[in-house]
């Protein structure tokens, strides 16, 4: 299984951000081709809404019931594999959260990390690398 981040949806999703046919090249190759289950969880999806509909970062943002039906559309998909928090996977969050002395603007992502790690996922799908490569994690960049 490979984790998704929130940046590859939003990539796949609107074609005006860079990277959008190089993650729709990634998703053949490395998920849909081989066969590979795509982990995802609520709160990338809750980052994906967020972040599609905001006029300010987009010249042609999704509107909320496009954005909700997309997200819907990820979370029901064969593709995916949907992964839930779990009490471990929340104090591995915790656990490096200090062991890392990472600031308030680490929590998500060390939470998104945390829940991979606890599922036995390795690699990763994202724009921001450095956010998880501090965990152990392969990350692969549209």
């Amino acid at each position: 299984m490979i984790g998704a981040d929130t940046t590859f949806l939003v990539q796949l999703e609107l074609k005006e951000t860079p990277g959008h046919a190089a993650a729709h090249a990634l998703l053949k190759r490395e998920i849909l081709d081989p066969g590979i289950p795509l982990g995802l969880s609520p709160q990338v999806l809750a980052e994906f809404i967020h972040v599609v509909t905001d006029p300010r970062r987009f010249q042609h943002p999704l509107t909320m019931d496009a954005a909700v039906a997309k997200a819907r559309f990820w979370w029901q998909a064969v593709e995916v594999k949907p992964l839930l928090p779990t009490v471990e996977s929340t104090a591995l969050a915790l656990h490096w959260l200090h062991q890392h002395r990472l600031g308030r603007k680490r929590i998500l992502d060390t939470q998104l990390a945390a829940l991979f790690w606890s599922r036995g996922v390795r690699s990763l799908i994202s724009s921001n690398a450095a956010d998880f490569q501090l965990f152990g994690f392969t990350v692969m960049a549209p």
